[in-house]
């Protein structure tokens, strides 16, 4: 990275560190991009030039979050993915209170964030934010359940969208409802059938 992109990363992250920081004090339909530049430190202009709207910011900063998550398991991530095709069938199932706790425990304290992602009219883009994990993980796994092919795009937006669905009801009831009971949820709605992927 060069002097210039350093600089522009660094521009970058100090705008989403401050809409954070907004956001742990008021509501998204609150803030003005004023209020975000003078705590970045950062003029208008330069807002603009790293964003078009401010939902392009809530959308970069909920991204830097989730890589902020995902980067606690780098590790596991790198060894799913060069073990996936050796591992048994009930090794596969990703929805787990191991991986779900977490999560939720995350997205729980950074509720504010996630809503206003979810609340700004792209909301999370699921679709682009998970091509990995559709990719790498999710396709393998269903061709490992034999699966038929053509209903991987089905089965894969209900899964993402599912989980997603109830995250945003979670979150919306201000995570009122403990961590564990959301998993328990989640994973009784992802596997209602003895744990795993009934054909």
């Amino acid at each position: 990275m060069n002097k210039s992109e350093s600089k522009y990363f660094n521009t970058a992250l100090r705008l989403d560190e401050a809409l954070i920081a907004l956001l742990e004090e008021k509501d998204l339909e609150y803030i003005t991009i004023k209020e975000i530049c003078w705590r970045a430190g950062v003029s208008r202009s330069t807002f603009y030039l790293h964003y078009e709207t401010l939902a392009d910011l809530v959308n970069e900063t909920a991204e830097m979050i989730n890589r902020r998550f995902l980067s606690y398991f780098p590790r596991q991530k790198e060894e799913l993915l060069r073990s996936m095709n050796s591992r048994e069938q009930k090794e596969l199932i990703l929805v787990t209170r191991e991986y779900l706790l977490p999560y939720l425990r995350f997205i729980r304290d950074n509720k504010k964030v996630y809503r206003a992602a979810f609340r700004n009219p792209g909301g999370i883009q699921a679709d682009a934010r998970y091509g990995e994990l559709k990719r790498h993980i999710l396709h393998p796994i269903l061709t490992c359940f034999e699966v038929p092919e053509a209903h991987h795009a089905y089965y894969i937006a209900y899964y993402v969208e599912g989980i997603m669905a109830i995250v945003k009801e979670w979150l919306r009831r201000g995570c009122s409802d403990s961590v564990e009971m959301l998993a328990d949820v989640i994973e009784a709605c992802v596997r209602p059938k003895g744990g795993g992927y009934e054909k």
